[in-house]
């Protein structure tokens, strides 16, 4: 019988969302309007007079494009301000660029040397200028770059270090330094980049794996207490052959248990088939019955051994060493590997070793060894090598490695520099800038010509350093040898200890009535939240174990340190009018207002200019970046701001960068953080785990992803990484997070075609609805304690991971599975369709707002989509959730349902598979459950709830838990309509009763 076609009578879904998102598309045609509209200046209004959320943005520095790491950090750090503006907070965001330092100043002059242009020929304001202009181009590069990503924040007005008004407060709180005695100028040894040619913080310095030379150098010991001593070697080792020219001393552990040893020589030899042993300790009057035959092959032997020794520089080797006795073996294995590339059986010898051991050897502790003088390996030179070096005790003298015995060059160690300051051994400044030799004094002019003190010249085996060592007889070994070694993160080259004149601020002295900084931090790091906590233990470890704060650089691109020292006391001016002056003039005119032509301008009418020397070094850029809370947070540059932040957002990086540098300097001036909480995010690596590096060929370009995917993929990954770890991007991970998002895009295309024409006339109230609708309600309680939990604790994954799980399991797979057949056929008036729109008008609001922050542009269009008139979606506020929707006991009723309803669907299938039905509306279910679950079971229409036509129940008492199913496929027939197979099915129509009601029929 042929039946009219009813499809019309449908109520389909009915959208113009599209399921293609299309998103490198429209993306940039939403944040068009969003500009032309100020949607971020709406939201400020909006948000007047609210609480506030101080999130402080790192400024990232000024030179390229951003990488995959900024986009996933200043997403984070949006998701961060959105969350808290949906919350109903007043939540700015003002970004900003640290501007100043070597690296930007390091590509001008790379343009300089393309052109044969020399920096120091160029006026250092017209240098500056360019160094300036250099740092707006990527500001703004940049800062379009963020825009396209969907950052909301106050893009035309971001803070710039190298901006007047931040200069001058930097300079303003380097003299709040200054004024309360937190600074000095000494010398001591600092890290340097011989290619920069300036000081480096920690921050500016990252490790690579090398290949130096370790050599083992011996000290003859010319004067001891121990007078068996007198004559012998202390020997030392080291990885930095370039640093024995400088030595002045030598460190001895004075618990360190130190042998004396004598060298000796060993060989097997042949004569004729028979091998036989030999050593110079040999006695021959124990011996009997060796022939003169022997004798004679033995002095042979000798002769030969000396020739090959020799060759090698070996046959100069001291006789006794003094070394620790745990590190006698380490030496001796160094020492053989020097004799064993010779090929011993072309002197008719089948091995050679040398070692120095003694049966007699004597033992001595190190406190014994009070008084010993040594002299340099190079004292032949004259001069400043002539000097005895005194053995001196230091409690950092260890049995790791080495010899137990440490040379020490003040010039380039701390530990150096610290225990020769403390016996009035002075650094003698012999390394340049350049990191090479001085050339004022002869004592080091047999040094020239062999390039920086890190060059191969200097000090691989063959090198000077070692060649002269040999030539006097106190090289032991020299090999090759791997390690760890610092490198500047810019010019990616070695840097090494260098003591120079530098300004610091001390870690340890109290000023006034006020702690050491050190002390201040310490307890600064235990007042603040760490996210996760595990950043409070790495930055307390950090500022517990640094030096001293080395705040200035020799460069010219930076804010200058604005001091005057005193020509005859050493001391730095300090006068608050001379230093308000100083101030004024660098708010006018930046940091070119520090200059000698307006320096007696600057000191006034009280001093005069030929007493003082005027500071030409630059702060370190840390120090700048560290100021940030101050020229942002309280200048009242941006109103809309207050101090301190409440949150400060970057890599696990910047516990040594940053956090610490403004940390040190808010407790330098303020007493404590200029934030209240603390969130590191890990790094980004590859799709394997591998860091990524463009020499790799492994990096992600944030642009390509915005061209195939859109930002709101990005942001989606983002927030779906566990960030406080370091987390991985690829093609494979980035189809995932693109498939996530079609499930949630999905979401919303039936959400908004399900509430086609709904109004307000058709709501039900929460009370009113049934069952399934109120357990939904319960489930968005749930849903938003859940929320707020993950917004507190800034933990998106789990915010995304609550959201994806509702909409996947309890609304996709479930409820939305249960009410098509309510939406799409029962009458427009009927309660339960009614309840079942206005739950979705609930789940709509709820889940647009809830998904906001994260896909900003996909939540915009899904806004404007069902309320084209409907302003920003990012104007919103947290959705209205009444506690009251929770149930719990009707929880626990659903959840029982639902695991029921999962037996049954499993029974289906089988018959799906055998092809006995097709639709699950086909099927009819005979179920046999125990007395509880049958009670549950008939308290609903479970044919609804499994899908299928009808449900024959059956008690059986012996079913403890769980049911029995049985499918059999429906005898009744099926309504044209809604496809459900029915008795009540018309043969006139093919319509249910329900449908034909509906119709008309």
């Amino acid at each position: 019988m042929t039946f009219p076609d009813y499809r019309d009578t449908v109520f389909l879904p009915k959208t113009d969302f599209p399921m293609k998102a299309g998103l490198p598309e429209k993306e940039p045609r939403i944040l068009a309007r969003w500009q032309a509209e100020d949607i971020y200046g709406q939201l400020r209004a909006a948000r007047k007079g609210r609480p506030t959320f101080m999130l402080h943005d790192g400024p990232p520095y000024a030179n390229g494009d951003i990488h995959i790491g900024h986009a996933m950090q200043k997403t984070l750090k949006d998701l961060v301000v959105r969350t808290q503006s949906l919350l109903g907070k007043d939540a700015p965001f003002v970004p900003g660029w640290d501007c100043h330092g070597l690296p930007i100043e390091w590509k001008v002059e790379e343009e300089y040397r393309k052109h044969k242009r020399n920096k120091d020929e160029v006026p250092v304001r017209e240098f500056r200028a360019e160094c300036r202009a250099y740092a707006q181009k990527w500001v703004d590069v940049q800062r379009e770059q963020f825009k396209r990503l969907g950052i909301a924040g106050q893009w035309d007005k971001p803070y710039l270090t190298m901006d007047f008004a931040s200069e001058a407060v930097i300079v303003s709180e380097l003299l709040k330094f200054a004024t309360s005695g937190q600074l000095y100028r000494g010398a001591k040894p600092v890290m340097w980049s011989p290619v920069e040619k300036t000081a480096l913080a920690e921050a500016e310095v990252e490790y690579h794996d090398v290949v130096s030379t370790q050599i083992d150098v011996a000290f003859e010991i010319v004067e001891s207490p121990i007078a068996e001593l007198v004559g012998a070697h202390a020997v030392i080792w080291t990885t930095t052959p370039w640093t024995i020219p400088v030595n002045q001393a030598i460190a001895y552990g004075p618990d360190v248990e130190y042998v004396l040893v004598e060298r000796g020589t060993g060989f097997l030899g042949f004569e004729g088939d028979e091998a036989f042993p030999y050593t110079d300790k040999f006695d021959p009057s124990t011996a009997s019955g060796l022939t003169p035959e022997f004798w004679d092959h033995l002095n042979a032997a000798q002769k030969k051994i000396a020739v090959a020794l020799k060759a090698t520089g070996l046959d100069r080797l001291p006789a006794k060493i003094l070394v620790a006795r745990e590190l006698l073996e380490q030496v001796n294995k160094r020492l053989a590997a020097q004799v064993a590339h010779i090929d011993w059986k072309a002197y008719g010898l089948q091995d050679v070793v040398i070692d120095f051991t003694d049966p007699r050897d004597r033992v001595f502790k190190g406190s014994d060894l009070a008084g010993t003088i040594v002299r340099h390996p190079l004292h032949h030179l004259g001069g400043f090598f002539a000097t005895p070096r005194p053995l001196l005790p230091g409690d950092f003298v260890t049995t790791d490695a080495g010899t137990g015995l440490v040379h020490m060059a003040p010039d380039h160690g701390e530990d150096d520099f610290l225990l020769c300051k403390a016996h009035e051994i002075a650094p003698v400044f012999a390394v340049t800038a350049d990191g090479t030799y001085r050339t004022d004094r002869p004592d080091w002019l047999w040094l020239q010509g062999m390039g920086n003190v890190i060059s191969d010249k200097l000090n691989n085996p063959e090198g000077a350093i070692c060649t002269a060592l040999r030539d006097a007889g106190a090289l032991l070994a020299a090999a090759k040898y791997e390690h760890s070694y610092p490198h500047s993160w810019r010019s990616k080259k070695k840097v090494i200890f260098r003591c120079t004149p530098q300004w610091f601020i001390p870690m340890d002295e109290p000023h006034g009535n006020v702690d050491t900084l050190r002390d201040t931090a310490t307890a600064a790091i235990a007042a603040t939240r760490f996210v996760p906590e595990k950043g409070r233990n790495r930055l307390a470890s950090m500022v517990a174990g640094r030096p001293d704060w080395v705040i200035s650089r020799q460069r010219a691109w930076g804010v200058p340190i604005t001091l005057f020292v005193d020509r005859a006391t050493g001391q730095y001016l300090q006068d608050a009018a001379v230093n308000a002056r100083i101030v004024a003039a660098v708010r006018e005119h930046g940091v070119d207002a520090w200059n000698a032509e307006d320096a007696q301008a600057l000191l006034g009418n009280d001093y005069s200019l030929a007493d003082y020397e005027q500071v030409t070094d630059i702060l370190d850029v840390w120090f700048d970046s560290g100021c940030t809370h101050a020229f942002v947070l309280e200048s009242g540059e941006w109103p809309e701001l207050r101090w301190p932040a409440d949150l400060y957002l970057e890599g696990s990086d910047q516990h040594r960068g940053w956090f610490q540098s403004s940390l040190l300097e808010s407790c330098g001036t303020r007493g404590r953080a200029p934030y209240n909480a603390v969130l590191t995010h890990g790094m980004t690596l590859d799709a394997k785990g591998f860091k990524q590096s463009k020499s790799l060929g492994n990096t992600t370009d944030p642009a390509v992803l915005l061209r195939d995917y859109g930002a709101d993929i990005i942001r989606l990954w983002t927030a779906t990484s566990d960030t406080t770890e370091d987390h991985r991007i690829g093609d494979e991970i980035l189809k995932g997070v693109a498939d996530q998002y079609r499930k949630i895009r999905n979401t919303f295309r039936y959400l908004l075609g399900a509430l086609d024409g709904f109004d307000a006339a058709e709501r039900v109230a929460p009370a009113d609805m049934p069952e399934l609708e109120r357990w939904v309600l319960h489930r968005l309680a749930e849903i938003d304690a859940e929320l707020r939990r993950a917004v507190d604790d800034y933990d998106f994954s789990a915010y995304v991971t609550a959201l994806s799980t509702f909409i996947n399991n309890d609304l996709s797979a479930f409820v939305f599975d249960i009410r098509k057949d309510s939406l799409y056929c029962d009458a427009a008036g009927d309660p339960k369709r009614r309840a079942y729109r206005s739950l979705l008008d609930t789940l709509f609001h709820a889940l647009t707002r809830w998904f906001a922050p994260v896909l900003v542009f996909t939540a915009e269009e899904i806004w404007g989509t069902r309320f084209p008139a409907g302003g920003s979606v990012h104007l919103l506020e947290w959705p209205a959730i009444d506690a009251g929707w929770r149930d719990t006991a009707l929880a626990e009723r659903w959840e029982r349902l639902r695991a029921l309803r999962s037996l049954a669907t499993m029974a289906i299938e089988p018959a799906r598979r055998d092809k006995l039905i097709g639709s699950s509306l086909e099927a009819r279910l005979v179920i046999g459950a125990g007395h509880a679950d049958a009670a549950l079971i008939a308290s609903v229409d479970f044919a609804e709830l499994a899908i299928v036509s009808e449900v024959e129940l059956l008690i059986d008492a012996e079913i403890e838990t769980g049911i029995r199913v049985s499918t059999e496929k429906s005898h009744d027939a099926r309504c044209e309509r809604c496809w459900r197979y029915l008795p009540d099915v018309a043969e006139e129509s093919g319509l249910c009763g329900r449908c034909a009601g509906v119709v008309g029929a």
